[in-house]
């Protein structure tokens, strides 16, 4: 099993970043993919989940209405559009399956 994020970076408040996690070695289409977020000094924070099909989603309350999770099943990849930044949003972005594979994540810093 292999994930790859991709597509963090510098970016002002109020902006507005597309994360992108690659999958293989699963069958991606099977299952619940997530979010999850680690700022320096903070545990890591459960940040979005998305169904296998991708027609259910759920957020944390502190993404609520700013990010966007979903999956392309034929491309085996999951993404994260993330609007209205903060700089509370600033922390290395990193992808999950199944609760036992991560990702090396993506830092994303929300800092003018």
């Amino acid at each position: 099993v292999q994930l790859v994020e991709s597509g963090g970076g510098l970016v002002q408040p109020g902006g507005s970043l597309r994360l992108s996690c690659a999958a293989s070695g699963f069958t991606f289409s099977a299952y619940i993919m997530k979010w999850y977020r680690q700022a320096p000094g903070k545990e890591r924070e459960w940040v979005a989940s998305i169904s296998s099909s991708g027609g259910t989603t759920f957020y944390a309350d502190s993404v609520k209405g700013r990010f966007i999770i979903s999956r392309d099943n034929a491309k085996s990849t999951v993404y994260l559009q993330m609007n209205s930044l903060k700089p509370d949003d600033t922390a290395v972005y990193i992808c999950n399956s199944r609760d036992a594979y991560w990702g090396q994540g993506t830092q994303v810093t929300v800092s003018s």
